[in-house]
């Protein structure tokens, strides 16, 4: 009896961390939300090369839902990621896990080690690719705020590679 009692207690204490987890749950965090096919406004290709994406700066309207297709003409593998400083502090800790793990290395991408440990990096927000891979993001923007995109693979990120939005509200006003 106290087994069961016990089992079903650590059941509830860490069944919110995995419905938080998901990446299905709180699509809006502050910075955007992930879109729907049906309502995009338009069509952005990024390419992402060692140390930097192309184009650095894109400009988008406040509550406009874009597709990017993303890929990686690089030798080493990427990920777009769009967030803001410290949603990218929180997701470094994850990336090196994943490269520390085995998951990632710096040339490929590892699908089936990041499936038994439970770390698909699938959240809507965010590609993870290797050389020559093409993928797509659709996102719709905040009304406003700060904004940006980068790569979080261990030391991409500090050697640069990372871009900004500007919604064109705030570009207009400077």
């Amino acid at each position: 009896m106290h087994v069961k009692t016990f089992g079903a207690v650590c059941a509830i204490a860490i069944l919110p961390g995995f419905v938080l987890a998901s990446p299905g749950h709180g699509t809006d965090v502050g910075f955007g939300e992930a879109g729907r096919p049906g309502n995009v406004n338009r069509t952005i290709e990024v390419a992402m090369k060692e140390m930097k994406f192309d184009p650095k700066t894109i400009v988008v309207e406040p509550g406009e839902t874009v597709r990017f297709v993303v890929t990686n003409t690089g030798q080493f593998i990427h990920e777009f990621n769009i967030g803001t400083d410290s949603t990218w502090d929180g997701h470094r800790a994850e990336m090196n896990a994943m490269m520390r793990k085995g998951m990632i290395t710096a040339r490929e991408i590892r699908h089936a080690r990041m499936e038994e440990a439970g770390m698909m990096h699938d959240d809507p927000n965010s590609v993870l690719l290797a050389p020559n891979q093409t993928a797509e993001v659709i996102w719709t923007f905040p009304e406003e705020g700060e904004v940006g995109f980068a790569c979080n693979v261990p030391g991409h990120r500090e050697a640069g590679m990372k871009g900004t939005f500007s919604l064109l509200r705030e570009a207009t006003m400077n």
